[in-house]
C-alpha cells in the first residue's frame, strides 16, 4: 500500500491562500475559536492519527473484511482499537454543538479531518462518518428530549449512527418503500421491515447504534408524501444515559462486495422494533435530506480521497521504476534505464490524477465554506446565497468528484503497469474501494437528474446563475491580469456557453421531457469540468502572485501553473464532446423499442 502522507501543504494552499479561510472564520459568529493556530494544531494531530493509526489498517481491513454471526458483526483486527483512540482524542465532537458536548468548531474543519481519514482508510472512516449525518438530522429535526437522549452519546462517540433508506425492491424510488410504523399508546411506534445496503449497520466498535429509518404509517398517503422518519436504536436508552433492553432490530447478513471490505454493509431486519418519530408525520423524506445532503458531500470527499491516494502511489512509483529510455535520449545514463517519469504518457496520467485531486479539493473546500455560511452567518442574504450555491454544487461535487476519482484510481493502477494489478501495492484496492462512490447516495445518473431537472430547470436557472455570477465576477476582475489570461478568456467563454446550453435543453424539454434525462449526465460532467476550470484559474492566480512576489516554495507554485495549463489544454476540451452529446436530443436513446434491447440468443 502507498505510504500515506497527509497532504497538509495542499490543504493549506486551498484553504488559506486560495479561499482565505482565516478571514472566512473571522467573518462568522461562532467561529472565533477557529484561529489559524488552532486549525493548524488540529490538522497536524489529525494527520498524525490518520498516518500512524488508520493507514496501517487499510490493507488489513481489505484482506480480513467483516465477520457476521448471529450475535453481531466483528470488524477487522485493529478497527475497534482505532475507534477507541478516535473517541479518546475527542474527534467525534469536533464540529458539533457545545450544548450537547461538542467542541463547536466549524463544519468545514470537520470536513478537512474527514478528507484525511478517507485517504488513510475509507472503509474505517465510514463508521464515524455516518454518525455525523445522524447527529445533524437530530440537531435539525429532533425534539429537545430526543437531542438530550441521543445527541450527547453520539457526539461523545459512545454511540454511532446509520441511515436506513433502501429496501430490496426500492432504491432510488423511495416512494415504493414498505417498512411499516405502527403507532403505540405510549407515543412510540413499532417498526417492521427490511433495509438493505446499510453501511455500518452492525459492528463491535461502539456500545450502541442509532438507526435513522424511513417508514410508512398505516394511514399514510401513497408515494413519497407518505414517508415518515424514525429513530430506532439498537439498545433502548436506559436510566441516566445508560443502555436499556435490546431492541428488535438485527443484522440478518452482510454483503460480500467488490470493495470497502472493512466496512459492514448490512441487511437490517426490523421486527416490531421500538421507534420514535423525528419531525412531522409524512415529512420524513424532507427531514432525511439533511442526512442525505451531508452524505453526498461526504461521498464527494471519497472521490478526492481515491485520487489523492492514486497520486501518492503513482508519483513515487514513477520516480523509482526504471524502464526504457527517454525518447530524446537517456536522462540518467548511469542507470540501466530511465525512471518512467520521463515518458510523456506517464506524465499524462500523473497530471490527470493531480489535476483532478487538487481541483476537486478546491471545489470541496469552497462548498464547505458555503456550509459554514449557511449555518453561522447573521445575514439572511448571505445564508440564502450559500444555500443556493450548495444546492447547485452538491450534485456536481458528489457525481463529478467520484467519477473523476475513479478515473484517477484507474490511472494509478495504469502507471504501475502489471504491478498495479496485484494486491501488494494497494493500487487495485484503491480502484475497488472507489467504485461504490458512483453508486451509493444516488448514482451519477440520479445526481445528474437532480442537478439539471430539479436544481437548474425547476428554478428557472436561479441556482446556476448564482454560481456563474461568481465565475463572471472573477473573469471580470482578472480580465487585465496578463499572468493568467490564458485561463480567464476560455473560462469566460465557457461560463457564457453554460447558460446558453441550459436554455437550449430547457426549450427542448418543453415539448419532450425526455430531453432532460437524455442530456443530464453530459450536462453534469460538462458542469464539473467548467467548475474545476474556475478553481484552477483561481489557483493559478494565487500561484502567479506568489511567484511574482518571490514568496514561498517556487517549485510548488510553478507546479500549480503547470497543472493549470495541463488542465485547460488536455482535460477541459472534454467539454466539447459533452456539448455534442447533450445537444443530440433524446431520439438516439429513446427511438429504439425496448424489446430490441433483449438478448437475441
Amino acid at each position: 500500500m502507498p505510504d500515506y502522507k497527509a497532504p497538509l501543504r495542499e490543504i493549506r494552499f486551498v484553504r488559506d491562500e486560495v479561499l482565505d479561510y482565516p478571514a472566512h472564520y473571522r467573518s462568522l459568529p461562532g467561529c472565533a475559536d477557529a484561529t489559524p493556530d488552532t486549525v493548524d494544531s488540529i490538522l497536524e494531530e489529525g494527520a498524525k492519527f490518520c498516518q500512524e493509526v488508520l493507514a496501517p489498517l487499510n490493507q488489513v481491513g481489505d484482506r480480513e473484511g467483516c465477520t457476521w454471526s448471529a450475535e453481531g458483526v466483528t470488524t477487522p483486527k485493529g478497527f475497534k482499537e482505532a475507534y477507541a483512540r478516535y473517541v479518546e482524542g475527542g474527534w467525534p465532537a469536533l464540529s458539533h454543538d457545545p450544548a450537547h458536548g461538542g467542541q463547536g468548531l466549524p463544519e468545514s474543519l470537520g470536513m478537512a479531518i474527514s478528507e484525511l481519514m478517507g485517504e488513510a482508510n475509507w472503509a474505517w472512516g465510514m463508521y464515524p462518518g455516518l454518525s455525523h449525518g445522524a447527529m445533524n438530522t437530530l440537531q435539525a429535526h429532533g425534539t429537545p428530549e430526543q437531542q438530550k437522549t441521543y445527541l450527547e452519546p453520539l457526539v461523545a462517540g459512545k454511540w454511532t449512527g446509520t441511515m436506513c433508506l433502501t429496501e430490496p425492491h426500492c432504491g432510488t424510488d423511495l416512494g415504493m418503500l414498505r417498512t411499516k410504523a405502527e403507532p403505540q399508546a405510549d407515543g412510540s411506534y413499532k417498526i417492521s421491515g427490511t433495509k438493505i445496503f446499510i453501511s455500518a449497520g452492525e459492528h463491535d466498535m461502539a456500545e450502541n447504534i442509532v438507526h435513522i429509518v424511513l417508514a410508512r404509517l398505516p394511514d399514510a398517503p401513497a408515494g413519497t408524501k407518505g414517508i415518515s422518519l424514525f429513530i430506532v436504536p439498537k439498545f433502548l436508552p436506559g436510566a441516566q444515559g445508560g443502555l436499556g433492553v435490546r431492541n428488535a432490530v438485527s443484522c440478518g447478513s452482510i454483503e460480500h462486495k467488490m470493495g470497502i471490505h472493512g466496512n459492514a454493509t448490512c441487511v437490517m431486519n426490523f421486527d416490531g422494533a421500538v421507534g420514535y418519530l423525528i419531525g412531522p408525520v409524512n415529512k420524513g423524506l424532507n427531514c432525511m435530506f439533511t442526512f442525505m445532503n451531508m452524505a453526498r458531500l461526504g461521498t464527494a470527499i471519497q472521490g478526492l480521497a481515491h485520487a489523492e491516494v492514486a497520486f501518492q502511489g503513482a508519483s513515487r512509483y514513477a520516480h523509482e521504476r526504471l524502464q526504457m529510455r527517454a525518447l530524446n535520449g537517456p536522462k540518467f545514463p548511469d542507470q540501466p534505464a530511465d525512471p518512467i517519469i520521463v515518458h510523456p504518457d506517464v506524465r499524462r496520467m500523473l497530471l490527470t490524477i493531480k489535476a483532478f485531486a487538487e481541483g476537486n479539493r478546491a471545489l470541496l473546500y469552497y462548498a464547505a465554506q458555503q456550509v459554514d455560511i449557511a449555518h453561522y452567518s447573521q445575514s439572511a442574504e448571505q445564508r440564502e446565497l450559500a444555500e443556493k450555491l450548495l444546492s447547485f454544487l452538491t450534485p456536481i461535487a458528489k457525481a463529478f468528484m467520484t467519477e473523476t476519482g475513479f478515473e484517477a484510481a484507474n490511472l494509478g493502477v495504469q502507471v504501475f503497469g502489471g504491478h498495479g494489478y496485484i494486491a501488494e501495492h494497494g493500487m487495485e484496492q484503491n480502484v475497488r474501494d472507489s467504485r461504490i462512490s458512483m453508486l451509493y447516495e444516488g448514482t451519477t445518473g440520479v445526481q445528474a437528474l437532480d442537478l439539471l431537472g430539479r436544481k437548474v430547470l425547476l428554478t428557472q436557472g436561479e441556482t446556476l446563475r448564482a454560481f456563474t455570477k461568481v465565475v463572471h465576477q472573477f473573469c471580470k476582475a482578472q480580465g487585465g491580469n496578463r499572468a493568467i489570461s490564458e485561463f480567464v478568456k476560455p473560462l469566460a467563454e465557457l461560463n457564457k456557453e453554460w447558460g446558453s446550453l441550459t436554455m437550449k435543453i430547457g426549450m427542448s424539454a418543453m415539448t419532450n421531457r425526455e430531453a432532460v434525462g437524455a442530456a443530464s449526465v453530459d450536462y453534469l460532467m460538462y458542469s464539473g469540468y467548467v467548475t474545476l476550470a474556475y478553481f484552477w484559474a483561481d489557483m493559478a492566480r494565487v500561484a502567479a502572485e506568489k511567484l511574482k512576489a518571490g514568496e514561498g516554495d517556487k517549485a510548488f507554485y510553478q507546479a500549480k501553473l503547470h497543472t493549470a495549463r495541463f488542465y485547460f489544454a488536455r482535460i477541459l476540451p472534454r467539454t466539447r464532446a459533452h456539448v455534442e452529446a447533450m445537444s443530440s436530443g433524446p431520439g438516439v436513446l429513446m427511438d429504439m423499442p425496448a424489446e430490441d434491447f433483449a438478448l437475441g440468443y
